[in-house]
């Protein structure tokens, strides 16, 4: 069997000023004006003290649930922003990428331009080189009668693309 706490009244407490406080503190003076949240309601007979009592237990209850929903829409609020800077990072990474694909589509291009030319000037050094030796052993070219023509060695690369108009 449940225990009873048998309360004494004492002198120096006066209940009728404590009710008259606390009816001052709250927003209407009858139990029943006081707004409980839906899932409670006074039991009939209970007494003031009780009802007054069981109010800001409920209350402090309510209080701090309403507090826990709220971290929650925080919560949910920071995952949504969350979600949102998730995007943007990866809007910012296919950028990256792109970015980085066009600075290897541009390396290669330079790096086959710059074989190209070399591949040009070695052409360029061979032709001159030829050019110097039929200089050397004295050949007259085409304009002599003293001797047939000559054929001119086959060129390779791009100086066989080039006639020596463009050269000059």
């Amino acid at each position: 069997m449940a225990s009873v706490e048998v309360l004494h009244r004492r002198e120096g407490v006066n209940l009728l000023q404590l009710e008259a406080d606390i009816a001052s503190v709250r927003t209407g003076s009858s139990i029943a004006s006081i707004s409980l949240p839906d899932y409670v309601e006074h039991t009939e007979g209970v007494s003031r003290v009780g009802a007054l009592s069981a109010e800001a237990v409920i209350r402090d209850y309510e209080s701090a649930a309403k507090e826990i929903e709220a971290m929650g829409t925080e919560l949910i609020d920071a995952a949504r922003k969350c979600e949102a800077l998730t995007a943007q990072v990866h809007d910012a990474i296919a950028f990256m990428r792109e970015t980085a694909a066009g600075y290897r589509e541009e390396g290669r291009k330079i790096f086959r331009r710059i074989e190209e030319c070399a591949l040009f000037t070695e052409d360029v050094r061979k032709t001159c080189e030829q050019v110097k030796r039929r200089m050397t052993e004295g050949s007259a070219g085409p304009f002599s009668d003293d001797e047939p023509e000559q054929q001119d060695p086959e060129l390779s690369g791009i100086a066989a693309h080039v006639s020596m108009t463009e050269v000059r």
